[in-house]
């Protein structure tokens, strides 16, 4: 039988997807991404267009093949628990999703609907361990699930539940496990993933030390951390560890202190701003992204300004833009002073307009440098890959895929560098 897999959403959803075709490639099912005999949704919940999204995917597959076995799942289900429609035979939450297969497998043998949820997430990390990822040349590795944050304007906290973290040693095996099979670069992820192991007596830089201790392993990504996670032994660790890359994604949200006190955030502007000052003493090239919601409940003309000002003194190396979306069920969704969609919309275009200026600014501090790229895809006598702090860079020639090369940049192109690969290595990558 032929199984169709489709993940929308973040990168630990993506981890998550990858675990549930390994369990049906096992089993000898063929992963296929056209028509199939059962289809998986992994949905999304994250904003309102992502739930729509979700369902238009779900209506898409049912007008597509009616008679195949459906399967949804994730955060728009945990979202919208009434959820339900005749035509999908399995939904389930963010938990149980270890347990698709069997599922399937029992729905193949019964025929009958099922729709697990539950009423709260009092429930331990649900384990998933991979070794490979289907046309990937990094490696996701989910070592942390749910958030207690509750910032105003987001749901994940009652989809995803309370933190909850992968026991270490299983991760370090997880990890060594993708190292062996050739992953230079692993890319650690979680809902709230620098909270890591503070429900089993641990914290996430004592896990970084013992992941750069494994031998092979070249780079070691996050996805995403928190400022207020950045403390004294994280600094320590992205001191010593050179296998932390220079890229930290640190979800800033407003630059405005009044915006950041309405959504709950737990820092205001000084206190981010100081930890890049020390973060760029310790990696002065360090690439820093972020992501900026427009158009918060409250939101004036003036608070705008102030995270334009904001976000243009912190430098970014790039802004994740996204208009403010109602979330039922949020504290935001309450709040008065709703900002009218079209001035989110021009809010977004300055903003972007802004990260695109930031964007080529930091791209061309690495004009005339030589940077070391690993290698995803080549087609066409062209190569394409990344540097450690994440800087797309285009080179003539196919090199081999999840191999590291150094590549001296020549010019920029739009938002991604060109570059040619060193002299030194020239005959030994082409291939």
């Amino acid at each position: 039988m032929k199984v169709r897999v489709i993940n929308l959403g973040c990168k630990v959803n993506s981890y998550e997807s990858e675990y549930v075709i390994s369990l049906f490639k096992n089993r000898g099912y063929e992963i296929t991404d056209s028509l199939a005999d059962i289809y998986i949704v992994n949905t999304c919940s994250v904003t309102n267009q992502s739930d729509a999204k979700s369902r238009k995917v779900i209506n898409h597959i049912i007008r597509e093949n009616k008679d195949a076995i459906i399967v949804v799942m994730g955060c728009m289900i945990e979202a919208h628990k009434d959820y339900d429609n005749p035509d999908v035979s399995i939904i389930i939450g963010n938990k149980d999703k270890s347990r698709v297969l069997e599922l399937v497998e029992d729905y193949l043998k019964n025929h009958e609907r099922k729709k697990l949820l539950y009423k709260d997430f009092d429930m331990e990390f649900e384990d998933m361990f991979i070794s490979n990822m289907e046309s990937h040349t990094r490696a996701f590795v989910k070592i942390q699930d749910g958030c207690e944050n509750f910032c105003a304007y987001c749901i994940i906290p009652y989809t995803r539940g309370k933190c909850r973290s992968k026991d270490k040693d299983v991760i370090l095996k997880e990890i060594n496990t993708l190292v062996k099979n050739n992953y230079k670069e692993i890319v650690l992820t979680g809902i709230h993933t620098g909270h890591y192991g503070s429900d089993i007596e641990t914290t996430f830089p004592e896990l970084l030390k013992e992941i750069c201790k494994i031998k092979g392993l070249e780079r070691l990504r996050i996805s995403s951390i928190e400022i207020t996670e950045l403390n004294d032994d994280f600094l320590d660790v992205l001191t010593r560890e050179k296998k932390i890359v220079s890229h930290l994604h640190i979800p800033l949200q407003a630059g405005c202190d009044k915006i950041l006190k309405d959504m709950n955030r737990k820092y205001l502007t000084p206190y981010f701003r100081d930890k890049l000052k020390v973060i760029r003493e310790i990696r002065p090239d360090i690439s820093i992204t972020t992501d900026i919601i427009v158009g918060f409940p409250g939101e004036t003309e003036e608070d705008f300004k102030d995270t334009l000002e904001f976000a243009r003194e912190m430098e970014f190396a790039k802004i994740h833009v996204f208009p403010y979306s109602v979330r039922e069920g949020t504290k935001a969704a309450t709040m008065p002073n709703q900002v009218p969609e079209y001035i989110k919309k021009e809010r977004v275009k300055r903003l972007i307009e802004l990260s695109n200026e930031l964007e080529i600014k930091y791209l061309e501090k690495f004009l005339n440098k030589e940077v070391e790229v690993l290698i995803e895809t080549n087609k066409d006598n062209t190569s394409i890959g990344h540097t450690p702090n994440y800087l797309k860079v285009i080179i003539d020639g196919n090199l081999e895929p999840n191999t590291i090369v150094k590549v001296k940049i020549t010019d920029r192109i739009d938002n991604s560098l060109k570059g040619s690969v060193c002299e030194c290595e020239k005959q030994e990558m082409t291939i």
